[in-house]
């Protein structure tokens, strides 16, 4: 699938290189064939104004007189030999009539654009003119349109890479829920079946202490089956105590770890902070970030659950005194597959946060971390 996507983006890439291309081609040859003929335009034009200035007075001069009225989109300024501007046309009237250090500014942009035409009085030689010109409305929309073009390119090819990563990302989703399910549904029979043999075991001679022991680990095979049931669905939050929720995960974790580790909660001396939650879930949020805490630590070191009831969000930091993570992995961290564990596929922390994000509209981050001090991650959910 990611080969796939790399393919894609390939192609894309090299129609939208082609397209470019092609266009800025055909462009400037239009805009070289336009500014020809614009030239000749201007030519044609300081004729025809230099025909009714010396023809005589039966002469016909409607040719004449058509090709001076006729010039509507190019604009000239006329010059003397000094270039002291003498008249001009086809300039923004609203500012040429009032500021002539506008149409200064525009004769300087001419001479960058095009060379003079120049007309030199038949009868008098020291009468010298220069014509200046820029280009017209027409020519710079074709000038500019391989820009317009190439926007419009990206943005297609912008648009077209999101919406195959939605697809993929869409469909990786599905096979992930399809799997948990899954999951759950296999594990439904068996956790079933060691459901009755600890009941019956209930009714035999046999130390209670065990049959106990046996129920709470088939209780825990339920719930593991339970909350990859819900994966894919949407899940029913209720009004919780995340003091007791978040006290019974860390008691149940620290039954599993060594007598080196330190649990402590703080929660600002309130015995009830409540926000909505799915249970299930949130455990298995809180049982990552735990069992994470643990394996940085290797043993011996202390884990501090800090509760924060805010105005409009609740904030719950894990942290740990372990081997911390370094900068560089900080961002790949919640990403699936990820992981610095010899052992493990790198799926915990993504589905934490698929499970906060989604389920919850919350947030989860690292909050800070340093190598070899420790890490802390932050839940935020709203209230």
């Amino acid at each position: 699938m990611f080969r796939q996507i790399l393919n894609w983006k390939t192609l894309l890439a090299l129609i939208g290189v082609l397209i470019v291309s092609g266009t800025i081609f055909y462009s400037q040859y239009l805009a070289r064939k336009i500014a020809k003929e614009e030239k000749q335009k201007v030519e044609q034009w300081v004729e025809a104004g230099k025909f009714l200035i010396s023809s005589p007075a039966d002469a016909d001069i409607r040719l004449a007189s058509m090709i001076l009225t006729e010039n509507i989109s190019i604009p000239i300024i006329e010059t003397n030999e000094r270039d002291s501007i003498i008249t001009f046309v086809n300039l923004d009237s609203s500012k040429a009539a009032n500021d002539l250090e506008y149409v200064k500014k525009k004769l300087k942009q001419f001479k960058s654009l095009h060379a003079p035409v120049d007309w030199t009085a038949p009868n008098d030689s020291s009468l010298h003119n220069r014509y200046y010109y820029g280009d017209s409305k027409l020519l710079k929309e074709v000038r500019y349109y391989p820009l317009i073009q190439l926007c419009i390119v990206a943005l297609f090819i912008i648009i077209t890479i999101f919406s195959i990563r939605s697809s993929f990302r869409s469909t990786q989703n599905q096979v992930w829920a399809g799997m948990a399910k899954e999951t759950a549904h296999q594990l439904g029979t068996p956790v079933s079946s060691l459901e009755g043999w600890v009941e019956m075991l209930k009714d035999k001679s046999v130390d209670q202490k065990i049959v106990q022991e046996l129920e709470k680990d088939v209780d825990r095979l339920r719930l593991v089956s339970d909350r990859f049931g819900k994966i894919g669905s949407s899940p029913h939050l209720e009004l919780t105590n995340l003091v007791t929720q978040v006290s019974r995960m860390m008691d149940y974790m620290r039954k599993r770890a060594t007598g080196k580790i330190l649990f402590e909660m703080k929660s600002g001396k309130k015995e009830t902070i409540m926000a909505l939650v799915s249970p299930p879930l949130f455990d298995w949020v809180i049982e990552n970030l735990l069992k994470n805490a643990l394996d940085a630590m290797e043993g011996k070191g202390s884990i501090i659950v800090t509760i924060a009831d805010e105005e409009h969000k609740v904030c719950i930091d894990i942290s740990d005194t372990g081997k911390g993570i370094a900068r560089k992995n900080i961002p790949l961290l919640f990403k699936p597959g990820f992981t610095t564990k010899k052992r493990g596929w790198g799926l915990g922390l993504s589905l934490s946060k698929r499970i906060i994000e989604q389920y919850h509209k919350g947030e989860i981050f690292v909050k800070q971390s340093e190598v070899g001090k420790g890490t802390t991650f932050r839940i935020v959910l709203k209230k």
